[in-house]
């Protein structure tokens, strides 16, 4: 973590590698603990198709949700937009309950209702007390088959993603990764805007929202995932007596596929000299969830490292290219990333530089990529995999009743 507090310790020279291979071994035997005692993912496949999966804790809240195979990369040119436009419109009514009707009942039970569009996924989920299970499971089952899309909230709606897409367009770290997936998949549907265009948003109506819903809401393309405080059998009943009606056919056998990708290497470059600084990102074609380059790729990417002067961390931090910035001021931040989709990835690196030092950040990036392939030591990989099983610890560790593990989804 860039932003940790650094801190001296006291003692002789002795004292302190003591306390420090203490630590080492404590990391280790906390990684070993955390991966025994981690819940086992249970997963049940109901007549429709639906995917029930759950992993128990004795925590007393949990959180439950639906993840459905749509998002912008099931959209073309002429709907791209629709599947973001379709989750924003779910928890306007449905018909047996208003919206008011709907948020007055989430907010009783203590609850938090949220909802996201990503490229390939729409996730609505719920985070309540373990016991009003049943409660939320129902209202997860009532706004996703019976949403109303009545046509007065659409046009409200539609203002509402407007004003919210002017906003992103301020966010300059969104807005490079967005040229970054238009550039590297030009030509295929994972360069789609999550969003959308504009004049997409603009022209887009329920007629466009139903087809969608009813080409892609089918019970095959979703799973009902839980985690904390829940019991599988108890799931699997609720998901039979709420998504039993879930629609599982296509017409004429039409079952929507992904469209293959293909990675273009290429550069976008949008210029602007009243910007104070630059955004840049670059990257290379990485691997998909399932693929066992993943794991490399993840302890490469940690290698790499991040970095922001903000955070301090003086001129000896453990990426080399983060020593390398500090010492001759070449940016404001960097942050490698690893990215993956179900079908290819991209490995790469966000920085925030000044016009002036952009040339030599770059050079002094490729030179580091270079040495991963060259002259990085067995030390160092080792350092990287430790960080790794940190920061993968720190997420066991919240797993249950703060957020729904993403493993449960790629069990499912």
């Amino acid at each position: 973590d860039p932003c940790r507090p650094r801190q001296v310790e006291a003692g002789s020279g002795s004292d302190v590698m003591r306390r420090r291979v203490h630590t080492v071994l404590l990391v280790a035997v906390s990684y070993a603990q955390t991966t025994l005692n981690f819940p086992e993912t249970r997963i049940t496949t109901l007549e429709n198709g639906l995917r029930v999966a759950s992993e128990e804790t004795d925590h007393p809240t949990c959180t439950v949700g639906v993840w459905i195979d749509a998002g912008s990369r099931y959209e073309n040119q002429k709907n791209n937009g629709v599947s973001n436009f379709l989750e924003h419109m779910i928890f306007k009514g449905t018909k047996t309950r208003s919206q008011s009707a709907l948020e007055q009942e989430v907010e009783s039970l203590g609850a938090h209702l949220n909802a996201y569009t990503s490229r390939e996924n729409t996730a609505f989920y719920m985070k309540s007390l373990s016991k009003d299970l049943p409660k939320v499971v129902e209202i997860l089952g009532d706004v996703i088959q019976n949403s109303a899309l009545a046509d007065s909230e659409v046009e409200r709606e539609r203002q509402v993603i407007l004003q919210e897409m002017q906003e992103l367009e301020g966010s300059l770290e969104d807005v490079v990764f967005d040229y970054l997936h238009a550039t590297a998949f030009q030509g295929t549907p994972l360069g789609h805007t999550i969003v959308g265009p504009t004049e997409n948003v603009k022209h887009l109506g329920r007629k466009d929202l139903a087809e969608f819903k009813n080409t892609h809401y089918k019970a095959p393309r979703m799973v009902l995932a839980a985690s904390g405080g829940i019991n599988h059998d108890e799931l699997v009943s609720l998901a039979k007596k709420e998504f039993s009606g879930l629609p599982f056919k296509y017409e004429a056998d039409a079952v929507p596929l992904l469209t293959p990708c293909r990675f273009t290497g290429s550069q976008i470059l949008v210029r602007d000299d009243d910007l104070p600084l630059a955004h840049i990102v670059m990257a290379v074609e990485g691997a998909r969830w399932s693929d066992p380059d993943t794991i490399p790729l993840m302890i490469a990417s940690t290698l790499i490292g991040n970095w922001d002067r903000t955070c301090g961390g003086g001129s000896n931090p453990t990426s080399n290219l983060a020593r390398i910035s500090f010492e001759n001021q070449l940016c404001h931040s960097f942050q490698s990333f690893n990215m993956c989709y179900s079908d290819t990835g991209l490995w790469g690196i966000h920085m925030v530089c000044e016009g002036m030092t952009i040339e030599d950040m770059l050079h002094f990036t490729q030179a580091e990529w270079m040495s991963l392939c060259t002259s990085v030591t067995e030390s160092k990989v080792n350092r990287a995999k430790r960080t790794l099983k940190t920061n993968l610890i720190r997420q066991l560790e919240v797993r249950g009743p703060s957020s729904l593990p993403s493993t449960i989804l790629a069990d499912a």
